[in-house]
Formats: structure tokens, C-alpha cells, sequence
């Protein structure tokens, strides 16, 4: 089937009427399966907004993560554009003057109640296009059953990550330290990795930095004293993707990995007695950890500036941002949600992560540049780490990538 044909068009969800202006939005949907599918947070939402709203209706079409930023960017050529747009890109867009502004839309409030973080990732040259939608950052998830059996404790640096790999291999686990860099989500590993080595995809002026000295030293550490010691699992590195490595941690073959909040409910429907500690770095606590945020924008093709401003105000009400972040185990991305969140007994799983977040650092999603990159580093990073494998010369051509499609050029 089509990634159309597994879509659900959600027209007219509330009043049922046709109103005087009709807004079309593309989401992504964020369930795993039909019983928690995204549709039915839109058509809820749908159906509250047109109910105060008679004279707009909202057209919703969730489609999968793994087509929804493709489906846009078709509608988009086709000059079938869409009048709301939540995926994972925004860059593109706004670099084409496609877009309109965030304080074109929505209310000055709305804008200023965005996590600073986030709204800093959403603007290009100072100006926010991008509305972050939801937001996700990392802990260290381990195995206390396994711990425990192997007698270490949750490690605080790399050198105490690696000696607890180590015991954890004595004692049969399969895979001491899942470390996933193949092509679903190696981007994010790698960054979560750069950061704890006090690096990062860019320099201390916003420009790539891939191949800096403290980059090579990480990736030679992991390709040293993890990978080269065995301490990865059965499957290489490049080879294993996110997915795989989440379900063998519920499976209880894995001693630790990084993780986000989706992980805990995953594991703890597998009864696995897991524990989540802040990310090791070099010699302690890494700086910042990897946020991630996906994106709402709005197209200016069809006119309905102020109509799609007032949808997504009731969009990034407190009651919405809280409803959506529960539902799906993410991080509310507005102040007042994230208070809400934080001093609430339901929330308390979710307030390591939270704390995190205030110190994380997201993609270069600003960068039009990003999406090769990003490309580039799940091709070829696991050869960073692999026997005989040269972080220098893979990370300098991830560089020279980057490089090239800054300037517009393609290597």
C-alpha cells in the first residue's frame, strides 16, 4: 500500500459543517499502532477547536514518521501545499520564503512561552519559523537485574562506563553497551557522544566542526575501548539501528545504552528493572546532552495567516502541549507545560529528562545544510569505530560534506 493509503484524513472532525475557511495541516504520527495513533489526539483536538470555531474547519492527515517529511515536500512541488506542516524539518522551507514568520501568527504569549532552546533551534537568522512541536532528550538506561548480577553501579564517566561494560560481558550479558550508529538513527548516537566528549557537530561559532581534535579522540576512545574490546554486542555498530537496540534492552539482553522516554514504557511492559542516570562523560557528567525537537510551521501559499495563527494558539495551550506530551512519553515544549509537568506526581518519570533539557543542545536544524549531513553520518560512522576504521579520515570527510553543502556544492 501507498504511504497514502495507510493515511487518515481527519475533515471536519467537530461541527461537521463546512466553514468559511478550511485549514489543511500534515502531521506525523507518533503511535505504534492504530490504538494510540496520533489521529485521535488531532481528531479530539479537532473536534474541541471547531466546536468554539464554527467558521473554520481543520483537515488533519496523519502519516507516518517514515513518509510524512517526503509527502510534504512532494505536496510542496506540486504547488499543493498543505497550510500547516508538523515534521521534522523546517530549514528548506523558510530558506525559500515559503513560510510565514512565528510572530506573524501566533500570539505574543504563545511565542514567548517556547523553552528558550527550542526557540532558538526554530529561527534562521534570528527570526523563528520553526515552532517546536515536541521535544526529546537522553539519559544512560541500565539493567539493575544485570548490574546487580555483574556487581557494578551505574557509571559516571567513560572509564567507569567501560569497566562496567567490561564486567557485564564477564557475566554474559550480550550486549555490555548497545551502541547503535547504523542508518535509522545514527546521528543522534553520535552527536550524544560528541557532546560528552566536549565536542559537538559545530564549533564555538556555529560553524561545522566535525573533524576537531576532542571529535577524533572520542571516536577513537569508543572504537578502542568499547568496540575494540568487545564490549558492543554481536552486532557492529554500524549495523545496529536505534529500534533493534530499544527492543533488545526490553528482551533484557542489554546492560545500558542511551535512551530516551519512550524507552522506559517499552521496558517496563517487559518488566525490566531499569534505573536512568544523566549521561558520562569524559571525567564526569557530560555537558549537555542531545535534545531533539520536532516542528510546526505554516505555509504562507493559501493566505489563512490569521486563522492558522489562532488554531495553533489552541494548538500551544497548556491543556494541548500537557495532553499531547503525556500521551506519547515527550517533553512538553512551552515553559508552562514544563512546570506543570515537573511538579506533577504522574509527570515524576519524565522530570530527569525534563532537567536535561534545559541543558541540551539540538541538531543544526537551522542549517539547510543539516539533512546532507545528517545523511552523511548515518552512511558512514559506523566505519569510525569498525576494526581498523579511522575516525580521523571518516570524520573529516563527514567535514568535507559539510562543508561542500554549506556552499552548495555535492560531494
Amino acid at each position: 500500500m501507498s504511504a497514502l493509503g495507510l493515511t487518515a484524513a481527519l475533515s471536519g472532525c467537530g461541527a461537521g459543517d463546512s466553514g468559511d475557511v478550511t485549514l489543511r495541516l500534515v502531521a506525523a504520527d507518533y503511535g505504534d499502532s492504530e490504538a494510540n495513533s496520533s489521529k485521535k489526539y488531532w481528531t479530539d483536538l479537532v473536534e474541541r477547536y471547531e466546536a468554539d470555531h464554527p467558521d473554520v474547519q481543520v483537515e488533519v492527515t496523519v502519516l507516518p514518521w517514515t513518509d510524512v517529511d517526503r509527502e510534504v515536500k512532494e505536496m510542496v512541488d506540486a504547488g499543493n501545499v498543505p497550510d500547516l506542516a508538523q515534521i521534522g524539518a523546517y530549514a528548506d522551507y523558510a530558506d525559500k520564503e515559503l513560510l510565514y514568520e512565528a510572530g506573524d501568527l501566533i500570539s505574543i504569549s504563545a511565542q514567548a512561552d517556547f523553552a528558550d532552546q527550542l526557540a532558538s533551534a526554530g529561527q534562521v537568522n534570528g527570526v523563528q519559523y520553526g515552532m517546536p512541536f515536541a521535544a526529546s532528550t537522553r539519559l544512560l538506561f541500565y539493567n539493575k537485574t544485570l548490574f546487580e548480577e555483574a556487581g557494578v553501579t551505574p557509571p559516571t564517566t567513560w572509564a567507569e562506563l567501560a569497566e562496567a561494560a567490561k564486567a557485564l560481558k564477564t557475566a554474559g550479558v550480550k550486549y555490555p553497551y548497545a551502541l547503535p550508529l547504523g542508518a535509522e538513527e545514527a546521528q543522534a548516537e553520535t552527536m550524544q557522544w560528541l557532546l560528552s566528549g566536549g565536542g559537538g557537530y559545530l564549533d564555538n561559532v556555529g560553524t561545522y566542526g566535525i573533524d576537531a581534535p576532542q571529535n577524533v579522540e572520542t571516536f577513537t576512545w569508543l572504537r578502542d575501548e568499547l568496540v575494540g574490546e568487545g564490549l558492543t554486542g554481536p552486532v557492529a555498530p554500524g549495523d545496529l539501528d536505534r529500534a533493534d537496540a530499544f527492543e533488545a534492552f526490553a528482551a533484557g539482553e542489554v546492560g545500558m545504552l542511551n535512551g530516551h522516554p519512550s524507552l522506559m514504557t517499552m521496558a517496563s511492559e517487559k518488566d525490566v528493572d531499569f534505573g536512568m542516570v544523566p549521561v558520562p562523560g569524559v571525567n564526569g557528567k557530560a555537558k549537555a546532552t542531545m535534545g531533539v525537537a520536532d516542528w510546526m510551521m505554516a505555509f504562507k501559499e493559501n493566505g489563512n495567516r490569521d486563522e492558522s495563527g489562532e488554531f495553533l494558539d489552541f494548538v500551544y495551550s497548556e491543556q494541548n502541549v500537557l495532553g499531547f506530551s503525556r500521551q506519547y512519553n515527550l517533553l512538553p515544549v512551552t515553559n508552562s507545560a514544563s512546570e506543570t509537568m515537573s511538579g506533577a506526581e504522574e509527570d515524576a518519570d519524565l522530570k530527569p529528562f525534563l532537567d536535561e533539557l534545559v541543558l541540551s543542545e539540538l541538531y543544526p536544524v537551522d542549517k539547510t545544510s543539516w539533512a546532507t549531513v545528517s545523511a552523511g553520518v548515518k552512511e558512514k560512522i559506523g566505519a569510525a569505530v569498525a576494526s581498523g576504521g579511522s575516525p580521523s579520515t571518516v570524520l573529516g570527510d563527514l567535514q568535507a560534506t559539510a562543508t561542500n553543502a554549506e556552499s552548495g556544492t555535492t560531494r
